[in-house]
């Protein structure tokens, strides 16, 4: 490895360091918001049972995203923020 490259990683590591610390601040900040799951069916307008078989997980799993108790992720986070903004589109796809 190359020696400016080492040194690069090593500065990299200690600003992480000093971040995890709450030494330094980021410089930049992500915050990755997951759609409400009961809002998303209530806007579609289907029954739990419906909405739960359409996501293709159990009614259980679906309660617990609606109660906050867990959240959905991956796929299931994807394609709820796709059936938030496009509905039709989601819906039409879904059952084709």
């Amino acid at each position: 490895m190359e020696q400016a490259l080492f040194d690069d990683l090593v500065q990299s590591l200690k600003e992480a360091k000093a971040i995890a610390r709450d030494q330094a601040s980021a410089s930049r900040r992500f915050k990755v918001t997951t759609p409400d799951a009961k809002s998303v069916r209530e806007q579609i307008g289907l029954s739990q049972s419906e909405f739960a078989q359409l996501m293709q997980v159990s009614v259980k799993t679906l309660q617990n995203w609606e109660q906050h108790r867990r959240n959905p992720t991956g796929p299931a986070a994807a394609l709820l923020k796709i059936m938030r903004s496009a509905p039709e589109v989601a819906l039409k796809t879904l059952h084709a």
